[in-house]
């Protein structure tokens, strides 16, 4: 599977509201411009996170989007699977009517690992995780320079 720019960018718009969670609102040009993302393109990648209750918009002067749930509530498949859909690295995972050999197709037997794996990667680990692992990564470029 090759995560799209799409999926990458919201999951790093996912992390930036995890870090920021909270603090209330977070405007969308804040995040864009913290991630170096067009405000108009991260706009558009919000409403399937949105629509999957990942986040939720608020209204008015002091509006913003935040996280419909705490960052260890979260999973980094939520996040994918919402933006991306499946994880499949190939139609015949999803359906094998899609391949002329259906279930006995060889090849198909790999490529249905390669979307258990990731899958299973991706459910263990929460918007949480990427947060402590940023911590850490900023607490041991800290301890080199200090």
């Amino acid at each position: 599977m090759k995560l799209s720019a799409r999926g990458r960018h919201s999951m790093e718009a996912m992390l930036d509201l995890a870090v920021q969670f909270g603090q209330g609102p977070i405007l969308i040009r804040d995040v864009a411009r913290r991630r170096r993302i067009s405000g108009q393109y991260l706009a558009q990648l919000f409403i399937p996170l949105r629509i999957a209750g990942l986040v939720r918009s608020i209204r008015g002067a002091n509006g913003g989007f935040v996280l419909a749930r705490a960052p260890a509530e979260i999973k980094l498949s939520d996040i994918i699977r919402a933006t991306e859909g499946s994880t499949a690295p190939s139609e015949c995972v999803d359906d094998p009517r899609v391949c002329w050999t259906g279930d006995n197709c060889i090849t198909r037997s790999v490529w249905v690992e390669i979307k258990k794996a990731t899958d299973r990667i991706l459910e263990s680990l929460t918007l949480q995780d990427l947060v402590d692992r940023r911590q850490e990564s900023e607490r041991a470029k800290a301890g080199a320079v200090g």
